[in-house]
């Protein structure tokens, strides 16, 4: 008998063989009647801080006589959670060649080598189809060393850096893959990460992350796959232009001047390619503004996080560096049409045990981000601390109401960071307590941050509309974690990278509803927000392109 058991706590502290006697009393069965178990679902319940504990799921395997306690947090004859089949809808239809179909000879370009291109042109390839993937960006282990510049010598590379380059944005964040998407594809993307060097604890943890250092080596092994596979992998290829004709994609052409042709484009392009959305809002493809969010970086010692979160159990061995997620909504007017609306406040890419690394793409513009490696060992937690903007606010503040009007927003803070230091790229910041205190006292906390930080007024660069509701916000938080506002605690400006700030409009094909052929996919077209959902979307264009 096969069966798994919802909701099941195991201790800090609990060997193989406390565990295996707890599910047999939880089952009602002899110890020899359990003849193998799994973990398939682990979470941390630290609601309780003096009671921090595993929720899990977990696969047992019973003898023929083993006759269970069956209540309604067990399942019998369940499939596995562990066993991953590839999805039928990224495998070409075996009737296609039958008909005469062709499918397999068509070329799709894809641009961008983030999560929803890479994982695009990973189904495309494998379904037969000939595939061109273009990255405007270097190879992730040649951007490493132009990432390494920007700290070290505050020199920017505008097409290589922390937001464009092979693996997308999300390389040099955390390797997040926690997603709330519900998808058959999810646990797909996860099975496809552990085939190319991730630790099968990914499929298992509530929270999984891959950390920066092992995403890089994994990105360089899908890299070598693709290009054994027949994809034609091109670095610093970057897509000048869309060619259309009568209302469809016929191909693109690079800044060199070369066209490539094709009938289907996946735009996987990133949150950052402001040049490309200008591109395309200049041909008439429909885009959308929407809403994202702006704010700073907080930097906190990690012991305090640690203790904050799992009190005397901080440091337990069988617990990592702890993390946080923090909301609150700020009354606010200008949010409703009538009365009083409201603003959302919150922590973004929430990294433990990790840096916090410059991140512009535009020169004299600067902006910050977030990232850890695989064991989050440094001392440091940051977090982006963010507020919600709407189009009508941006519109309302004098940057008009068309669908790049975010753009300009965060060009405009990014303006006002760079000017705020003496050194280029350098990053303004300002202890919590000052912040809130709105009394600069020109000293900082400690910061691991590079090349360096400058103490600066913060509320200079943030407009009051955007500076009111984050003190709010962080007077809340402390509330709830005490000691979140502190003057052993730095923020830097400016976290403006959250989400892309527009959306390309596209129907239920998944192409825009401009042009057909063109399927915009992933955070910069809008529609994901992470390195998993980013992911998800690239396979649904990619699974539309293969079954048509």
């Amino acid at each position: 008998m096969f069966i798994r058991i919802n909701n099941f706590h195991i201790g800090l502290n609990d060997d193989e063989q406390n565990i295996a006697n707890k599910l047999c009393d939880e089952l009602t069965i002899q110890r020899s009647q359990l003849l193998g178990w799994n973990i398939v679902r682990k979470a941390i319940d630290a609601r309780k801080r003096s009671d921090v504990h595993f929720v899990c799921s977990v696969e047992c395997t019973l003898s023929q006589d083993a006759k269970p306690q069956i209540s309604p947090q067990i399942q019998v004859d369940v499939p596995s959670r562990l066993h991953i089949q590839k999805p039928d809808s990224l495998i070409l239809p075996q009737n296609d060649t039958q008909h005469g179909k062709q499918n397999n000879d068509e070329h799709v370009i894809v641009v961008g080598a983030g999560p929803a291109g890479l994982f695009a042109a990973l189904a495309l390839i494998e379904a037969g189809k000939q595939v061109t993937l273009l990255e405007r960006g270097k190879p992730v282990e040649t951007r490493m060393k132009d990432i390494g510049r920007l700290r070290s010598r505050g020199e920017l590379n505008p097409e290589s850096n922390v937001c464009f380059g092979e693996g997308g944005a999300g390389t040099y964040t955390d390797g997040k893959l926690y997603t709330r998407i519900k998808h058959p594809f999810v646990r797909w993307v996860l099975a496809e990460f552990i085939r190319f060097g991730a630790k099968p604890d990914i499929l298992v943890d509530a929270h999984p992350h891959l950390g920066t250092d092992r995403l890089v080596r994994i990105i360089k092994a899908m890299r070598h796959y693709l290009i054994e596979q027949g994809v034609n992998y091109r670095f610093e290829s970057k897509v000048e232009a869309l060619l259309t004709h009568e209302g469809a994609m016929v191909g693109v052409r690079l800044a060199n001047g070369e066209e490539i042709e094709a009938s289907s484009v996946i735009l996987a392009i990133g949150h950052s390619a402001r040049d490309t959305f200008e591109h395309m809002q200049d041909i008439g493809i429909a885009l959308e503004a929407k809403d994202f969010a702006v704010g700073v970086r907080t930097e906190h010692e990690q012991d305090w996080v640690d203790s904050c979160q799992f009190g005397k159990n901080a440091k337990h061995p069988s617990l990592h560096a702890a993390e946080y997620s923090l909301t609150h909504q700020v009354p606010d007017k200008s949010m409703g049409n009538e009365g009083m609306g409201k603003r959302g406040v919150f922590s973004f890419c929430m990294c433990p045990g990790g840096l916090i690394l410059p991140s512009p793409t535009e020169p004299n513009k600067m902006a910050v981000n977030g990232m850890s490696n695989a064991k989050r060992s440094s001392p440091f937690a940051n977090s982006g601390i963010v507020v919600q903007v709407t189009p009508k606010d941006i519109a309302k503040h004098g940057l008009g109401d068309d669908p790049l009007c975010g753009i300009r927003l965060q060009r405009e803070l990014e303006e006002k960071t760079f000017k705020a230091t003496s050194q280029a790229y350098a990053a303004p910041a300002m202890k919590i307590t000052d912040f809130i205190n709105n009394k600069p006292s020109g000293t900082l906390a400690n910061s691991r941050f590079k090349p360096t930080v400058e103490a600066a007024d913060i509320r200079e660069i943030l407009p009051i509309w955007l500076s009111k509701p984050l003190s709010e916000g962080l007077q809340a938080f402390d509330r709830k974690m005490h000691g979140f506002v502190s003057e052993h605690a730095n923020m830097l400006a400016v976290e403006s990278r959250t989400s892309s700030p527009v959306r390309i409009t596209r129907d239920k094909s998944l192409q825009s509803v401009s042009l057909r052929g063109l399927y915009p996919v992933g955070e910069g077209a809008g529609y994901a927000g992470g390195i998993v959902s980013a992911a998800v979307d690239g396979l649904k264009a990619a699974a539309i392109i293969i079954q048509a």
